[in-house]
């Protein structure tokens, strides 16, 4: 993504924080970073051995978006069901994770703002990590990590 160029309005401060956080948990296994809101999508990286950039990578990621998208209205639904009997004490939803064959694709979703990471198979529990610290630059309780 070129530097201050969006669809979306996040800022340069905030994507390259969560790319950091994401290259930086994920190490090489991280295939692409998209930022989106209920309107509108940003690739903020994608490796290079998959794309030639961002922009030749948009078709494809605009479909995974539109799905993604869904987790807009489904959160909240998946937070009231899980504080309901007889599953209460699962604790809220937090985010998804997806299994495919050859990797993974990871959902957060905080406020009117989402990441939808994408790997090649890895140890999940890295999800956690990377998801803490999206969410935090996400909801602005945390500054991007110093490059």
């Amino acid at each position: 993504m070129p530097a201050g160029i969006t669809n979306t309005g996040i800022d340069d401060e905030r994507g390259d924080g969560i790319v950091s956080v994401s290259r930086t948990t994920l190490g090489d296994t991280l295939r692409s970073v998209v930022y989106f809101t209920p309107a509108a999508f940003d690739i903020l990286y994608v490796r290079q051995d998959l794309d030639e950039s961002t922009e030749a990578a948009r078709p494809t990621k605009e479909q995974l978006v539109e799905f993604e998208r869904l987790g807009f209205a489904e959160r909240p639904v998946r937070t009231a069901i899980s504080t309901s009997e007889p599953v209460a004490g699962i604790g809220s939803y937090e985010f998804t994770v997806r299994f495919h064959e050859d990797g993974f694709v990871c959902r957060v979703i905080e406020g009117n703002a989402g990441v939808v990471l994408t790997t090649d198979a890895m140890d999940v529990d890295a999800f956690e990590d990377v998801v803490t610290a999206i969410r935090r630059l996400l909801s602005g309780t945390a500054t991007s990590p110093s490059a």
